[in-house]
């Protein structure tokens, strides 16, 4: 088909649901959510990377049947923004890490169909597997890094499998997924753990405040 014969579709036609559920369980909704919170966090003072997941992603301009919907994904060189979906054409850049919380009923499509797709296709830089319950993966994360059109598998350093274009290390603990920083040499903090923390410094203010007064 020419680039002329391609049928007009209009932004607001690309439907931004595929009908299917959001994760596999509970587990993998939980951690998902997680793990954009904490990227989002993590790039928060940078305008162009878009953290997202769980959002569709078209990649063939008039073919609203060519999508994808990662449950994991950064890109680097777009503006950080609310978006319904993602329009790869538009955008002008594909996702430079996916992550793909995987299980059995997933396990052909995530190593098959969306490994060639990103790729052959997509050329995503740098894709993560991790299947929480443990249910085929063996090792339960994986990582593969493009390489000359093809991926190599990410060798493990430490336990941690090392991504260039996060600046971080993921790492298994027990059914969790942590992203690890290097320079630290600590786990970044989950939403929940965030919440925590400032809860502890509030609350350590106010004891000392209170220390104040009774001086």
């Amino acid at each position: 088909m020419s680039v002329l014969s391609v049928p007009r579709v209009k932004k607001r036609d690309y439907p931004t649901t595929d009908g299917k559920p959001m994760a596999e369980t509970d587990l993998h909704r939980e951690l998902m959510i997680a793990i954009i919170k904490t990227l989002q966090h993590w790039f928060g003072s940078q305008p162009m990377v878009y953290v997202s997941g769980n959002l569709l992603l078209y990649y063939v301009m008039g073919n609203k049947r060519k999508h994808v919907a990662p449950d994991v994904f950064v890109v680097k060189g777009v503006p950080k923004k609310l978006r319904e979906c993602y329009l790869l054409w538009e955008e002008g850049k594909s996702p430079n890490a996916v992550i793909e919380l995987t299980s059995s009923s997933t396990m052909k499509e995530d190593t098959d169909k969306k490994f060639r797709l990103y790729r052959d296709v997509l050329k995503v830089r740098e894709y993560f597997l991790f299947d929480p319950k443990g249910d085929y993966l063996t090792p339960r994360l994986q990582g593969y890094a493009l390489k000359k059109a093809d991926y190599v598998p990410i060798s493990m350093k430490d336990g941690r499998l090392p991504s260039k274009v996060l600046g971080l290390h993921l790492e298994q603990a027990g059914s969790e997924l942590r992203l690890f920083d290097p320079t630290t040499g600590k786990w970044l903090l989950t939403p929940e753990e965030r919440i925590c923390e400032q809860q502890h410094e509030i609350e350590r203010l106010r004891n000392e405040i209170r220390d104040l007064h009774r001086r």
